[in-house]
């Protein structure tokens, strides 16, 4: 199966959202869907939307069948222009442990560096992040802000994208700039 990574482009935009909504439909529940599918939309909007970091697969019919989004992020208004947090991140469900998210965050983490981004931050379970060389946060100072409700500390992880980068940055992580995370 032929496999290729690309930017976003105008006939993937609607394609991409249903592929994560579906995910983590099945993953979580439907209204999980909604709500990650409602943050793209979001973050499109927004000054945190960086083009060429919203990444989609597509196979050899043209289809999406994988999604990862790196956008701006700061922490306490700080790291904008240095900082990126990764989400979501969405596999075909019938064809996840195939390489297919760890392709598109190598591509990722390559393309961000040629931007000059310094860090990546990203929720989620530290077996599929560590692998892609992301360490628990809190080790550099980089904690969850009280609204934010973790299963365990190590959930909350960051990547060095330049050597020496997370020497320069702490605070807590704060989502309630997204409006689409807000209950309600």
């Amino acid at each position: 199966m032929e496999r290729i990574i690309v930017p976003m482009e105008e006939k993937y935009l609607l394609s991409s959202l249903e592929l994560v909504e579906d995910v983590f439909a099945k993953w979580d529940s439907p209204k999980e869907g909604k709500v990650v599918r409602q943050l793209v939309e979001e973050i499109r909007s927004k000054k945190y939307y960086v083009p060429e970091l919203e990444l989609i697969m597509v196979n050899e019919n043209d289809e999406v069948i994988g999604y990862a989004m790196f956008s701006r992020f700061h922490i306490e208004g700080r790291y904008e222009n240095e900082l990126l947090i990764l989400t979501p991140v969405a596999v075909k469900t019938e064809l996840q442990r195939q390489h297919i998210s760890k392709d598109l965050l190598e591509y990722g983490f390559k393309k961000a560096q040629e931007l000059s981004f310094k860090a990546i931050l990203v929720e989620g379970n530290p077996q599929n992040y560590n692998p892609r060389g992301f360490q628990a946060s809190y080790r550099f100072g980089i904690e969850a802000g009280s609204n934010i409700t973790l299963p365990h500390p190590d959930c909350l992880m960051v990547k060095e994208l330049e050597k020496g980068a997370l020497d320069k940055m702490s605070g807590l992580v704060d989502y309630s700039f997204y409006e689409s995370l807000h209950e309600g």
